[in-house]
């Protein structure tokens, strides 16, 4: 049982920045991969950014330079920092995260997922 809350989504106008913030709570054993995703309507979902438990990290070519993922072991966080925001940046933000959490007789994992929140990039 795992839940992810998002925040930090809104208008930006192109050239902006924004921050997103995820944070996980349950009964959490551990947190391995964390990550971003995005879609627009007509389109596929498509990983932004990720990162690991031991902090490794992976970023789609389009936001490199621009795109800053962290997490806070700690807080069971993971942010986006998103600076330069151009138009095409334009989708909802999914928080995403591969948990094990506490469960008779142990633990199990699952892919969990965060409600979504909404990026406009526009003037």
């Amino acid at each position: 049982q795992v839940q992810l809350v998002e925040s930090g989504g809104g208008l930006v106008q192109p050239g902006g920045s924004l921050g997103l913030s995820c944070v996980a709570s349950g009964n959490i054993f551990s947190i391995d991969d964390m990550a971003w995703y995005r879609q627009t309507p007509g389109k596929q979902r498509e990983l932004v950014a990720s990162i690991t438990r031991a902090k490794r990290i992976s970023y789609r070519d389009s936001v490199k330079g621009r795109f800053t993922i962290s997490r806070d072991n700690a807080m069971k966080s993971v942010y986006l920092q998103m600076n330069n925001l151009k138009p095409e940046d334009t989708a909802v933000y999914t928080c995403y995260a591969n948990a094990a959490y506490y469960t008779y007789p142990g633990a199990l994992s699952g892919d969990f997922w965060g409600q979504g929140t909404q990026v406009t990039v526009s003037s």
